[in-house]
């Protein structure tokens, strides 16, 4: 043990937690996918507008107040302008139209990197997504997303 100490220190295990639901994932396994595919899906945009921490400004928003429109603007900029991938669990990975053994793949490169391996079409969403593409999705996650979960 003294040997180590005089060599410096033990190199510290490289972990990942799910950015979405934040449960720990095991070396090897999640998925990767980047911002673009994440902020697609409508699945996400409903989970996250109806989360605990976004309700208030979901009902305020379908009560017509500006206010819930413009936190929740803020909320679909906060993700949609990640420019790093997203290493997401098996628990959320259904959220998304994606193939997810290619996903599993990239998540496999991105371990053996400790995080480094970037896939294509990285970057925020406006810079990936056609732009009536994006526009659309921006409208439904603001204006649309979680509609159904509530009752105003």
């Amino acid at each position: 043990m003294a040997l180590l100490d005089l060599f410096g220190k033990k190199k510290k295990e490289f972990k990942a937690t799910c950015q979405i639901t934040k449960e720990p994932i095991e070396k090897g396994f999640g998925y990767l996918l980047t911002t673009a595919q994440v902020v697609t899906s409508k699945k996400y945009w409903d989970m996250v507008m109806t989360e605990p921490e976004t309700m208030s400004y979901t009902l305020s928003h379908f009560k017509n107040q500006s206010t819930g429109t413009q936190m929740r603007s803020m909320i679909f900029e906060k993700y949609a302008t990640i420019a790093k991938p997203w290493i997401v669990s098996d628990s959320i990975i259904n959220y998304f139209e994606v193939d997810k053994s290619e996903a599993r793949q990239k998540a496999k490169m991105w371990w053996e990197s400790e995080g480094n391996y970037a896939p294509e079409n990285i970057g925020p969403a406006s810079q990936i997504l056609e732009e009536p593409i994006y526009k659309r999705l921006k409208e439904y996650a603001i204006l649309e997303a979680g509609r159904d979960r509530v009752k105003v």
